[in-house]
């Protein structure tokens, strides 16, 4: 009986036992390194590196601007009063503001016992580039809360919301 080995294969052609071991290895490898890859393209956040704009909300007449500087957010929301109140323009200054990876969240300031809070994600919209409108959107819940002064209660009224970009203002020459 010949059980001579050649090229790594017994007499009868069947690979030697080691050849399984190495081609399961690789096979693994492979695989966790797509795997990984495949991750990598999915985490949230990390193709949208800065969310610095101004964003609609609301109603087109109403505008978030928000300004990142790391993971800390800046900014305020003008918001029209209307017919029924006037017709100046309150501005909320963002007091606090934060994103991590995809998520962001952001307080205002209170004028006339009046502020926003808002808790979601920013992610890619229609636009094509980053200068065209609707190029990010912040998606989340927008907390609107009202104080009442005189019984020490708030009243909190919670709406879905996606706030799109506005894109940049071409100037004339």
């Amino acid at each position: 009986m010949n059980l001579k080995h050649r090229k790594g294969r017994l007499r009868d052609g069947q690979p030697a036992p080691g050849f399984w071991l190495t081609a399961a290895t690789v096979i693994a490898i492979i695989s966790t390194f797509a795997a990984w890859g495949k991750l990598q393209a999915q985490t949230p956040g990390s193709a949208i590196p800065d969310i610095t704009g101004n964003y609609d909300f609301l109603n087109p007449y109403n505008t978030l601007a928000i300004l990142q500087e790391d993971q800390m957010l800046k900014g305020y929301i003008d918001v029209l009063q209307g017919e029924s109140a006037s017709d100046s323009v309150f501005s909320y200054q963002i007091t606090i503001g934060e994103r991590k990876g995809d998520h962001i969240e952001f307080r205002t300031s209170k004028i006339h016992e009046k502020y926003y809070r808002f808790s979601g994600t920013v992610q890619r919209g229609k636009g094509k580039k980053k200068g065209d409108p609707d190029y990010l959107e912040l998606v989340g819940e927008l907390q609107t809360i009202e104080s009442n002064s005189v019984t020490n209660q708030d009243t909190v009224v919670r709406t879905q919301v996606i706030f799109k970009s506005q894109g940049k203002i071409e100037r004339e020459p």
